[in-house]
Order: structure tokens, then C-alpha cells, then sequence
């Protein structure tokens, strides 16, 4: 497995494919949300700074298995807010995850940033678990998200 920052435009299809089969798998949802609607939502992100990046997770047949997506804070530059990490379903347990949380804070350092922050749903334990055994601490009250209502709680890890 390598982990590494993608080329502008690369890997986009990939990465919003790898999100909808998680999300769906994550949420239990049967139906699987087509790449048109997912593609916008990662596009946005990969294209809201010239800072922002996508970080990918490659495995030994060259296949991106897992992505990260990673753009500044408006209010703070120096902190990444990784807006959305997935690991493709067929991967869970394999170690995907885990890498792509090792490898991060080095490639956000390289990157100029200080901090990183993210949100997860507390109703999600395996994620909980995956980032406070990365160093990743609450930040802030947790509060109900927007959209689904679902607890969601702030993380944040000091590079």
C-alpha cells in the first residue's frame, strides 16, 4: 500500500465512487448513489483552494482503495480540514484506513499546514476509535448535523 497526494484531476472518479459505496455500506443504505451525484461533492472541495488535496491510497495493483480530501479552513489557512476519508467497503479491516491516518500528518506538514481537523459521526465507532488511536482529539461540543441529525463531533490533531 502507498499513500501519496494525486495530480490535480486525478483520481476524482475513483475517490467519489470509494464514498458512495462507504457511505452506503457505513449508513446501510441497499441503494448506492450514482458518481454524478458524488463527483460534484469531492470536485468542490479539490476545487475550493489551490491548497486543497486529495490524498490516496494505492494498493500493490495500482488500484486506489482509499482517498482522503483535504481542503484549508477559511478562517485558517494553516489548519487542513480533511472533509472526507473513505476506504473503499471491500477493504475494511485491511489496514487502509489506518495507513491513510499514519500518512496524513506528514503529508499535511509538507503541505504548510499546522493542524487538521474532521468530523465524524459519533453513532460511528470504528472511526472514533481509528482517529483517537491516531493522536486526533474532540475539538468543541459535538452538535447534530446539518442534514441528517446524526451527532457529529470535531477532531483535531496538531502536526
Amino acid at each position: 500500500m502507498h499513500i501519496r497526494v494525486a495530480a490535480p484531476g486525478e483520481h476524482l472518479d475513483e475517490a467519489a465512487t470509494i464514498w458512495t459505496e462507504a457511505t452506503a455500506a457505513r449508513d446501510g443504505d441497499a441503494e448506492i448513489a450514482p458518481l454524478s451525484f458524488a463527483r460534484p461533492i469531492i470536485q468542490r472541495v479539490l476545487e475550493s483552494s489551490l491548497r486543497s488535496l486529495l490524498l490516496v491510497a494505492v494498493d500493490d495493483t495500482g488500484r486506489v482503495v482509499g482517498f482522503a480530501a483535504v481542503e484549508p479552513m477559511a478562517a485558517h489557512e494553516t489548519t487542513a480540514d480533511i472533509r472526507y476519508l473513505a476506504v473503499q467497503p471491500g477493504h475494511w479491516g485491511g489496514g487502509v484506513a489506518r495507513q491513510l491516518m499514519a500518512a496524513l500528518p506528514g503529508l499535511l506538514a509538507a503541505a504548510g499546514f499546522t493542524h487538521g481537523e474532521l468530523d465524524v459521526y459519533l453513532d460511528n465507532p470504528r472511526a472514533v476509535k481509528l482517529y483517537e488511536g491516531h493522536g486526533w482529539r474532540p475539538y468543541g461540543d459535538a452538535s447534530p448535523h446539518p442534514r441528517s441529525g446524526r451527532l457529529e463531533q470535531r477532531y483535531r490533531l496538531d502536526l
